[in-house]
């Protein structure tokens, strides 16, 4: 029986699904399954695995599903003692597995384990890093704000907390992630490994891209985790819909620097200023505000070179300290 399943949901995964595999063969850590559940592709995900020669591959083939119902599945098939996600365009650094299991084993009260994010673009290329924070114990709180653990190839469970905490939510089409570590919070503590091992692949084709969906995805998330949060939290609720939609305006900015996305953004970021006016003092905000006010009155072309000379400049961290 291996120390970890790793679980790789895969729909039309052609461009990056041997990227992603090659990250998790590269583990100094090497006592895992790795379980591809390829998710209705139509594409040559299917071949390309089947190029792979790794005695720890299992590829299982099913209708598509959704990612949540991905993953489920591959819990299913799981047989590891500590059960791992990785989406089949992002990657691992070498030491990710390694140095998880380490702090598990350093905190034997923590039920799950998570590392920092940095993120890269559809060629693999580092864009920025996710702000290192250092929470761990009760983070129940902390996640109640905001998804700080950023994307669904991050964390490491004990597989007793799996069988408790339950299934991915088949219906969520966004952030199912987030509803899923909300769970997990509100059933054990967390442990922070604090080194940037998650590398998140943005693309404009990626879910991150559709906004409406991942809006009516995050406000069903927050009202659920709020119905079910203690009477002491529930004041954290505006911050956690202000947290969500500057999030939202900066995927619009992202997603399309053109009129339309311009304003959209704009609406969204407002909605955010009403529902917690102190979230102007914030960092990311006044960078986000900056950004916006520069794509509205600027030329595109001078927009964009402006926000790039932001980003290497000024970033959020340094890429010395992400890489």
């Amino acid at each position: 029986m291996p120390c970890v399943s790793v679980i790789v949901p895969a729909y039309n995964a052609e461009k990056t699904i041997l990227e992603t595999i090659k990250s998790i063969q590269a583990q100094t850590f090497s006592d895992f399954e790795l379980i591809v559940i390829n998710d209705g592709s139509s594409d040559r995900t299917i071949e390309l695995l089947n190029t792979i020669n790794d005695p720890r591959l299992k590829v299982f083939s099913y209708e598509n599903g959704g990612l949540p119902i991905a993953r489920n599945r591959g819990i299913q098939r799981a047989t590891g003692e500590f059960i791992t996600f990785i989406d089949a365009d992002d990657l691992w650094k070498p030491n990710k597995l390694e140095a998880q299991l380490k702090a598990l084993q350093a905190y034997p009260e923590a039920g799950v384990v998570y590392s920092w994010t940095a993120f890269i673009d559809e060629n693999s290329n580092f864009l920025y890093a996710w702000e290192p924070l250092h929470w761990q114990g009760n983070i129940y709180p902390k996640l109640l704000i905001r998804n700080f653990i950023s994307s669904g190839s991050n964390i490491l469970i004990r597989r007793q907390f799996v069988q408790a905490v339950g299934e991915f939510d088949p219906n969520l089409k966004s952030v199912e992630d987030w509803d899923y570590y909300l769970r997990l919070a509100a059933l054990c503590p967390f442990a922070v490994v604090p080194e940037y091992h998650i590398l998140y692949r943005r693309s404009t084709q990626s879910m991150t891209s559709k906004i409406e969906v991942m809006e009516n995805a995050n406000l069903t998330v927050i009202e659920r985790a709020f119905k079910a949060a203690p009477p002491e939290l529930q004041y954290l609720k505006n911050q956690s819909l202000a947290n969500a939609y500057r999030y939202l305006a900066k995927q619009c900015l992202f997603n399309g620097s053109d009129r339309q996305g311009v304003q959209q953004a704009q609406r969204k970021l407002l909605k955010a200023i009403q529902l917690s006016p102190k979230i102007l003092l914030n960092r990311e905000t006044l960078r986000l505000v900056l950004k916006l006010l520069t794509v509205k009155f600027l030329p595109q072309g001078t927009a964009r070179r402006f926000i790039q000379f932001l980003g290497k400049n000024f970033p959020m961290v340094s890429v010395s300290k992400a890489n």
